[in-house]
């Protein structure tokens, strides 16, 4: 019995087997295919450029890759972004709380820091570090407006690295604030509404409730800070601080081969980076494990299963090209 309303058109039955021999064809991208070609002869290039052309010089960049000025030059340079990251952050977290604090004097006073300390040019702050001793000889300790206690001479306490990690600290603090309170203002209020239900005390809503939901927006931009941070060690040349930088400025001083020994800074920057950045995503998987199912998967892990895919779909393809050698 044909239960169909009057005026609709009926299915042919052999509608399915006909759909069944069709042959599915893939879309044809040809303009993606040449974008592709251009980007790969111009890489091409490049790579013969850096293969054939002298100037390069890469005997001298191997002879002074591993050097051990530059690789003691490298460790400084990642002791200075460690330090730098550390205090800054930690000084950081404290400032950006206080601009969230319910106390007038507390806001005012991490609103104008961050005010201060963003506005100053970094190599600036560095000098003005570098020459304390200019303005204050002695540094004192004691009771405030009362007797010091002790005194020890600026020049002795405060050295050329300590001036450095003093100047790149207050200053990475003052981006880390915003990072924080940008990061905490990002947490449902919710969250803090029902902690305080529960009667948690306040710090522990804070170590255990905000901030752990907060790391997933505070994660990426802390990561562009600390590397933006130890690219910017560099800046700490003009204090005579025997950092990367300066280790090659030095170098290629004496011999005259500048782009080698560039290549040679530009090479360690890269690699450190790197390795920053492969923290970065193992440390966000761990703080995205409440929030997602499946964690995003990582570039090896893409291109592992676009391998396997491939793999699984090659017979099937060789299937193709065989009916089609044997039809023509």
């Amino acid at each position: 019995m044909d239960l169909a309303p009057p005026g609709t058109a009926r299915p042919d039955p052999d509608l399915d087997d006909d759909l069944s021999t069709l042959r599915i064809v893939p879309a044809r991208h040809h303009l993606r295919w040449l974008a592709g070609l251009a980007v790969l002869v111009l890489l091409a290039q490049f790579a013969h450029g850096l293969v054939t052309n002298p100037g390069w010089d890469w005997p001298v960049f191997f002879d002074y890759l591993l050097a051990d000025s530059v690789v003691g030059a490298v460790w400084l340079t990642v002791q200075l972004t460690v330090y730098g990251t550390a205090l800054g952050f930690a000084l950081g977290v404290v400032i950006g709380l206080m601009r969230l604090s319910h106390s007038v004097v507390l806001r005012t006073v991490a609103w104008t820091y961050v005010w201060a300390f963003r506005s100053i040019p970094l190599i600036v702050q560095l000098l003005f570090w570098f020459n304390l001793a200019y303005l204050y000889r002695e540094l004192g300790f004691g009771i405030p407006f009362g007797p010091v206690l002790w005194r020890v001479e600026t020049m002795d306490l405060i050295g050329a690295t300590t001036a450095a990690v003093i100047g790149l600290a207050l200053h990475q603090a003052a981006y880390a604030a915003e990072i924080v309170r940008g990061g905490v203002l990002a947490v449902d209020p919710g969250q803090r509404e029902a902690a305080a239900a529960l009667g948690i005390p306040r710090l522990r809503q804070l170590r255990r409730v905000v901030l752990p939901q907060a790391m997933r927006s505070i994660l990426p931009n802390a990561a562009n800070e600390i590397i933006s941070l130890f690219k910017g060690t560099s800046i700490v040349s003009v204090m005579a601080i025997g950092e990367l930088f300066y280790q090659v400025q030095v170098i290629y001083g004496r011999n005259g081969r500048v782009v080698p020994l560039l290549m040679v800074a530009t090479v360690w920057y890269i690699v450190l980076t790197t390795l920053l950045s492969v923290a970065q995503y193992h440390v966000e998987r761990r703080f995205a494990r409440g929030a997602e199912r499946e964690p995003t998967p990582g570039p090896l892990r893409r291109l592992r299963a676009r391998l396997d895919e491939l793999r699984a779909t090659a017979p099937g393809r060789r299937r193709q090209l065989a009916e089609r050698g044997g039809a023509g």
